[in-house]
């Protein structure tokens, strides 16, 4: 059975989103847009990202903006979203160990795409360990 993510971005993440799908067929994608590098809100597309999670048609995706940052703040504004910036594949695994990020979020002007696919990879292939992290997680939900 494949895994099925959300996959979103603006404008400025339209390239990688492309490499990161071709990269990774095994993952079914959930592509919710931006389908060109016209300049586009990156608010929008994180809303996106939030109602796929919210509604339940996806438990994991993948937001793309030039850093990273705006379309991370934009997601966290939702009590289901954790949506994490990583730069780096520590980041990413312990993100998913610790914190239980649903979302990852990349920064493309700012991560190359090979570091990014090892993002990625190590992002879906790890699991939350629970335990002593899930009253944590409980206090930020």
């Amino acid at each position: 059975m494949k895994k099925t993510l959300a996959i979103a971005c603006d404008h400025g993440g339209y390239e990688l989103k492309a490499a990161i799908k071709a990269k990774f067929p095994e993952i079914e994608w959930k592509d919710l847009g931006c389908d060109s590098t016209e300049s586009v809100d990156y608010p929008d597309y994180a809303a996106k990202m939030i109602d796929a999670i919210e509604t339940g048609s996806v438990e994991q995706g993948i937001l793309i903006c030039g850093t990273g940052i705006g379309i991370s703040i934009a997601a966290n504004r939702s009590s289901k979203i954790r949506a994490a910036l990583c730069t780096d594949t520590t980041m990413a695994r312990l993100t998913r160990q610790h914190n239980d990020a649903n979302v990852l979020a990349l920064g493309a002007r700012i991560t190359g795409v090979e570091a990014a696919f090892d993002i990625v990879d190590i992002f879906v292939k790890t699991e939350f360990e629970g335990g002593r992290h899930e009253r944590r997680i409980a206090k930020m939900s």
